[in-house]
């Protein structure tokens, strides 16, 4: 979130479309000249600002003469493979945000725990380790199924593999686990959600979307 008094919206330093921050990356220089995303908005300096997609960040990287060093008013380095390490300390952020949630009693770990917990419990989320069977998906989503919901079920998240979870949870063999009601879940599960729109470019999309609204009116 912005700090008070700051811009909720900046202008993409590739696209030139204006978006809120939340749907951005900002990136800043390092004391060897050497351009940093600043995922969290947070480190000081001079800010450049682009959209948080990955064909966005990689075209900022092939136009960065033009990009980085026009917005940062001076020559700017970028260490190949951009889009991969942003991609990179997304994913670490989330796998922190998760171990957040364990430590904070958000997390019910173990096939027939989530399917307890899905039976009796508020469950925000429901995670699968990319690499978990087909029958043990399809079970427990018999159970999300049995709630009848009229609401939107738990999120479902299959980006991390077990030995992912595994690490950030310490413990072994996670193949499935269940996020209960909380903030800690709640901030595990928007992590994920920046970490999806990022790899499917949806900042993109919705910004075609919204064109194509305007060009209709």
């Amino acid at each position: 979130m912005p700090k008070k008094n700051e811009p909720t919206e900046r202008q993409c330093a590739v696209t030139r479309e204006v978006q809120p921050v939340d749907r951005m990356i900002r990136f800043v220089l390092d004391p060897k000249g050497q351009v940093v995303p600043d995922l969290r908005r947070v480190l000081p300096g001079r800010g450049v600002w682009v959209t948080a997609a990955d064909e966005i960040i990689c075209k900022a990287e092939k136009e960065r003469k033009r990009v980085f060093g026009r917005g940062f008013k001076c020559e700017a380095a970028v260490e190949p493979g951009l889009s991969g390490r942003i991609d990179a300390l997304m994913v670490r952020a989330a796998l922190s945000a998760l171990s957040i949630s364990r430590k904070a009693g958000g997390l019910v770990t173990g096939f027939s725990k989530v399917g307890a917990a899905l039976r009796r419990d508020p469950v925000l989320g429901l995670i699968h380790a990319s690499d978990a069977a087909d029958d043990g998906i399809r079970k427990l989503s018999g159970v999300v199924a049995s709630r009848n919901e009229t609401a939107n079920g738990p999120q479902v998240v299959r980006l991390f593999d077990s030995t992912q979870l595994d690490l950030a949870l310490g413990r072994s063999n996670v193949i499935h686990a269940a996020l209960l009601a909380g903030q800690a879940s709640e901030n595990f599960l928007s992590r994920v959600r920046e970490l999806e729109d990022f790899r499917s470019n949806s900042a993109i999309k919705d910004l075609g979307k919204a064109a194509g609204a305007v060009a209709q009116d």
